[in-house]
This record gives C-alpha cells, sequence and structure tokens, in this order.
C-alpha cells in the first residue's frame, strides 16, 4: 500500500483535496468574469486548435458529446465563439474564439496563472520542474493516451 512519506497520507488523496481545492480556487476567479471552468477550459481549447469540432472538443475537454454542444450553444450566445460549417461533412461545426471570446480568455488565464503562482509559491524552480514531471509521469502510467 504506497504511502506519501509525509504525514502517511495517501497519494490518491492529497492530490484529490489538491484538486477540490484547486478547482473552487478557479470556480470562484473565472466566475467573475461571466463564464465556468468548464467553458474556460473549451475556450482554452479553442484558442490551441481552432476549428475544433463539437466531438473533438468533448474528446479534450473529457466532456460527453452533449455537454459540450451546450457548453458551445452558451459560449455562442455570449458571442465568445462563432460557429462555422464544415463544407464537406453536415454535421460538423468547426468552432472558433470571437474577438471578446479571446479577451474573456486572457482575463481568465490570469486567473488561472494567479492560482498556480499562490499554489506553487513554495517550491522552487526545480522543485516544480521535478513535480510537473512525476505528475505527467503518472499521468502518462494511469492514462496512456495522455500526450502533455
Amino acid at each position: 500500500m504506497a504511502r506519501s512519506p509525509a504525514e502517511g497520507a495517501r497519494f490518491s488523496y492529497v492530490i484529490g483535496r489538491l484538486h477540490r481545492v484547486l478547482r473552487s480556487t478557479l470556480d470562484e476567479g473565472i466566475r467573475a468574469h461571466g463564464i465556468t471552468v468548464a467553458q474556460y477550459t473549451a475556450l482554452s481549447l479553442l484558442a490551441e486548435q481552432p476549428g475544433l469540432s463539437n466531438a473533438q472538443l468533448a474528446r479534450r475537454s473529457f466532456m460527453s458529446a452533449q455537454s459540450a454542444n451546450q457548453t458551445l450553444q452558451v459560449l455562442s450566445e455570449q458571442g465568445l465563439v462563432k460557429r462555422g460549417n464544415d463544407p464537406t461533412h453536415g454535421r460538423i461545426s468547426p468552432t472558433e474564439l470571437t474577438a471578446r471570446g479571446k479577451k474573456v480568455l486572457g482575463a481568465c488565464e490570469r486567473v488561472v496563472d494567479a492560482a498556480e503562482r499562490r499554489m506553487l509559491e513554495g517550491l522552487g524552480g526545480e522543485q516544480q520542474v521535478r513535480l510537473l514531471s512525476a505528475l505527467r509521469a503518472c499521468l502518462k502510467t494511469l492514462d496512456p493516451s495522455y500526450r502533455g
């Protein structure tokens, strides 16, 4: 039974608790910009890969296809994304950020940056690099499709 060296806590407990605290912090900061964390995730993925379809967005953001479609519908209604039509496939709607979407995403990125700086402030640069490397290795072990 693998236990954390510190305090005998399970790794899964510490990681889960960190996830909940970080998610709560991000929820609060991102909500101030009129969107949810799921909507922020969609915006950030679309910024990295403009033109994603609903299905591609769903897979990359760990949402169901229905949730991704609802998320994109709300973002479209808010004027943060524009949805087009794929000329080769009538059921695919590639999606891109609007100028307003890029502005909201930028504001939310600053929230995430601040939360991460605060979370990591007790670690030196080399410790941060080792932590990220270790977390990526753990993720890759549990999810071989992970490419980060």
